[in-house]
């Protein structure tokens, strides 16, 4: 049975301790067996065993073989510059791994430094790490809990627990024992490690530490918790292996072709270097195909679309999230500091004089009951605001300030005016609290707290200036006003006072016979920009959720007003969700807005219910709770006021705390996920035209039309600044009144593999025709000509890629610089390898002249200005079908 569940005295004698703690060697004794109070350290992997991992993908692995074979060949230049490729790839992914989130580190910081425990009779200050179970500790206002415990004794006790439980008000303790099934916020009789002390004192006996505390189950979540590959990395890895398939057997193929060819010419003088040459052409082959800096320039574009998110208040802290954010189908979102603004706020008042608007801006307007109701809550009340504007003291407290001031009327000068006598504090037991105060001459009682109980200490109402007895009409009318401020999911706190006598100590026993002046209700409510971010989130095609660690009536009242929750939808608490099986959330998920009260387990699980149907989900958070959930999920956002811990379990921090800034990043991460589309096509049609051109040389026993080294340089550096460069697009016009993309669609799906194929075909056609030409003068010019028609129309290609439906002039041919740069320079770079001492190592001869060069562009340039006709034809089309 749970500690919570059972009393001070049953607790004592499991843990085999007592009220003066433990003596010194039975607690070092402990520390042994428990080891300390502290959280073990998942240990990282090797560098060397990361640089390993990133060698493991099919591409990598054909490319890292065609270099090795090339090298034992004899040709240096093209092995070394695909060694370089490898070592760049993977040194880019060490770097991002190296970069991962420090979540445990982060938990070991929340932990209290010190501690005041109870040994042999005696109070000792130690090292919170040397805290073992059965210890007795001390708190007071201002602690951090060392571990978790079962309460001894609670005066006035109150704890944040915010970073576990997600409620945005301090937790009020007690002793009682707890007959039910509990979650972590409503087990009120224990405290938890990490939890700060606000208010009161108490005693607990130590029930868990380290990785048996709360917070350490937390951090076990961490570990088991899966990070997700983003849907493109899925996709990425997929195609990777399909493609390096492919191309081993189209290798093997024109091997045993181009081998078995020259084996039935019958001349076997050479046969050693015939099958050099046929190694060769496959190995031509497998460069052409693969695109070496298709990693490198993902990698890029990525990074630009960080770039734009930090402008727009989201930091990403793992490249592949932008990506993600395209493709997001569900927000789960925490409610406190996310959807609300994680500060309580006086929304409604009411006094007796039948005013129904609230209290006027304006001091000289408000009535006899509204000046008390107003001096009670300021006077009854021990919160503060420093010179820094800083609020210090109970939330609920602090929000009766802020109304004060919201109402031009300054709490210091009321404060100044009437000051405190005499005071009794408040405790959770009677749930009041009462101050002493002289009034216009009388010595007065003031008293603060819960509705049903002041209510019930009445026997008389102030109304227009004057003391009336109370009667049940009055209570009812009150009791009425309280019931639907409770309905709205408001904190009600009634107001009330009596005359003492004068130079008379109080004590509880005077706070009977009370005045009754009026309510105040107060919630933490929503951010202004919420409602617009959940409107245009659901035109997005996304689904919010919200989670939350708040009362199930309070989630649903924000729910229902933000426009989270609408017609049909439900609301559950954590044991709800506990009490139904896997199958029973599965048929039901859809249809629930709210979850309320809920564990850190309980979040993981809501997110994997959403992983199994298939839909890309993000968690926001901000405490110590969301981050398994925020770990799991295929995207975490945590908010910039949260813990370090959330922020380093997420994959993206939002600056300014703002839901909308989430619906932002959407836009982005989808425009991002269109420009690598645009970047993979661009890459892939040049390849394809290349695979072509050499499979009809192959076919038509010509001579191999391209060097390896040429594709290197076509692929390394003449294909990557404009790849580069498309991954700079603006958005495409319709790009947030899409749904958001099925995670089983294909890096080539949405009419990509068209363009692929319809690009790499014209491509191909033109290559063929330049080399055809030039083989009618020499073997040696074909290849020349057939390289500046490939390089060429690959470069001009760039233009035709910049968008899936309009034509480059249509989407602005000036618009992005960043294509025209790239273009102007793969230009240049193309006449480096014209000049003399260059051209020979490209395999350029001589006669290679202007004429010969301006039937090659004009070739490339046909082919890009057909891409652009097909293009508008496959648009008007599909737009005749209704699918544009």
């Amino acid at each position: 049975m749970e500690f919570y569940r059972k009393s001070g005295e049953e607790t004592l004698e499991e843990l085999k301790s007592s009220p003066g703690g433990l003596d010194s060697g039975e607690a070092g004794r402990r520390l042994e067996e428990h080891g300390y109070n502290e959280l073990n350290e998942k240990g990282k992997d090797p560098i060397w065993k990361l640089i390993l991992e990133s060698f493991k993908d099919p591409m990598v692995i054909v490319l890292l073989a065609a270099a090795i074979v090339q090298l034992a060949l004899g040709e240096v230049i093209e092995s070394v510059i695909i060694f370089a490729v490898l070592i760049m790839n993977s040194v880019i992914g060490v770097v991002q791994t190296r970069k991962a989130e420090n979540s445990l580190d982060a938990l070991k910081q929340m932990s209290a430094p010190a501690a005041k425990v109870k040994r042999s009779g005696q109070v000792h200050t130690v090292e919170a790490r040397e805290v073992v179970p059965g210890d007795i500790v001390l708190l007071e206002a201002g602690d951090y809990v060392p571990a978790d415990g079962r309460l001894l004794e609670s005066s006035s006790l109150k704890t944040d627990e915010g970073m576990l439980t997600g409620e945005s008000e301090p937790a009020e303790k007690h002793t009682d024992t707890i007959g039910e099934e509990s979650g972590i916020g409503d087990r009120r009789n224990m405290v938890f490690s990490g939890a700060l002390v606000v208010y009161g004192r108490g005693t607990l006996v130590v029930t868990g530490t380290g990785a048996q505390s709360e917070i350490g189950k937390i951090a076990g979540l961490l570990e088991s918790a899966e990070a997700k590959q983003t849907p493109l990395q899925r996709k990425l890895e997929s195609f990777s292996k399909k493609l390096g398939l492919f191309i081993l057997i189209l290798c093997i193929v024109i091997f045993a072709v181009e081998a078995g060819r020259e084996w039935l010419s019958g001349d076997t003088s050479d046969m050693t270097g015939a099958i050099l040459n046929s190694f060769m052409f496959a190995v031509a082959v497998a460069v052409a195909a693969i695109p070496e800096a298709l990693s490198s320039i993902v990698t890029i574009v990525l990074a630009v679309g960080t770039n734009k998110m930090a402008k727009r208040h989201a930091i990403i802290r793992r490249l592949p999230a932008v990506e993600t954010l395209g493709s997001t189908s569900v927000i789960c979102t925490d409610k406190t500091g996310t959807l609300t603004q994680n500060k309580m706020t006086v929304v409604d008042d009411f006094v007796p004089e039948g005013r129904e608007e609230q209290i006027p801006d304006d001091p000289a307007e408000w009535t006899d009951s509204e000046q008390w109701l107003m001096r009670i809550a300021v006077l009854c009340n021990d919160s503060r605001i420093n010179e820094d504007g800083q609020e210090i003291g109970d939330p609920t407290e602090t929000a009766l300030l802020a109304y004060s001031s919201k109402k031009n009327r300054s709490h210091e000068e009321v404060r100044g005016t009437y000051e405190r006598e005499d005071e009794i504090p408040f405790d959770s037991d009677r749930k009041l609290m009462s101050t002493v105060h002289t009034v216009d001459g009388r010595r007065l009682l003031l008293v603060k707290g819960g509705p049903d109980v002041l209510l019930d200490r009445c026997t008389g109402i102030r109304i227009d200036g004057r003391e009336e007895k109370f009667t049940d009409e009055r209570l009812r009318g009150i009791q009425k006003r309280n019931e639907d401020f409770s309905d709205r999911a408001l904190r009600v706190l009634a107001f009330g006072y009596k005359e003492i006598a004068a130079g008379v100590s109080v004590d509880e026993d005077d706070e009977n016979e009370l005045v009754f002046v009026g309510l105040t209700a107060m919630i933490d409510p929503p951010r202004d920009a919420v409602y617009g971010a959940i409107k245009e989130a659901r035109s997005a095609g996304i689904r919010p959720v919200m989670i939350t660690g708040d009362h199930k009536t309070t989630a649903q009242a924000i729910g229902r007003d933000i426009g989270l929750m609408e017609e049909g939808d439900e609301a559950l608490t954590g044991r709800e969700l506990d009490a139904l099986s896997d199958s029973e959330l599965d048929n039901r998920l859809e249809h629930i807005a709210v979850y309320a009260r809920v564990s850190p387990e309980n979040k993981i699980r809501i997110v994997r219910a959403w992983q199994k149907k298939g839909r890309i989900t993000a968690m926001t958070g901000d405490g110590v709770n969301d981050a398994p959930a925020l770990k799991q999920a295929d995207i975490g956002v945590a908010m910039g006021s949260g813990t370090d811990v959330a922020k380093n379990s997420a994959a993206m921090v939002l600056t300014d705390d703002n839901f909308v800034s989430i619906v932002s990043a959407v836009e982005v991460g989808r425009t991002v996920f269109d420009n690598i589309k645009k970047s993979i096509a661009y890459l892939f049609s040049g390849n394809l035209g290349a695979i072509i051109a050499i499979l009809f040389a192959l076919v038509f026993d010509w001579i191999n039309p391209f060097t390896a080294l040429q594709l290197l340089f076509i692929n390394l550096l003449n294909d990557s600044l404009p790849a580069i460069a498309l991954g700079m697009e603006k958005a495409e016009p319709e790009v947030m009144r899409r749904k958001p993309r099925d995670i089983n669609e294909g890096i080539f799906a949405g009419g990509t593999l068209q363009t692929v194929i319809a690009r790499g075909v014209l491509i191909g056609a033109a290559v063929i025709v330049s080399q055809y030409i030039g083989l009618r003068e020499s073997p040696e010019l074909s290849v020349a000509m057939a390289f500046t028609t490939l390089i060429l129309a690959r470069t001009l290609q760039t233009f035709a890629a910049r968008s899936q439906t309009q034509t480059a002039f249509g989407a602005g041919f000036f618009d992005n610089k960043y294509v025209l740069g790239a273009v102007l320079f793969c230009f240049v770079l193309y006449a480096v390898t014209l000049l003399p001492g260059v051209r020979e190592i490209f395999s350029i001869p001589a006669g290679f002249g202007v004429d010969d060069w301006l039937i090659a562009a004009g070739l490339a340039l046909g082919a890009v200005v057909l891409m652009e006709i097909v293009k508008v034809i496959r648009v008007r089309m599909a737009r005749g079908k209704g699918q544009v």
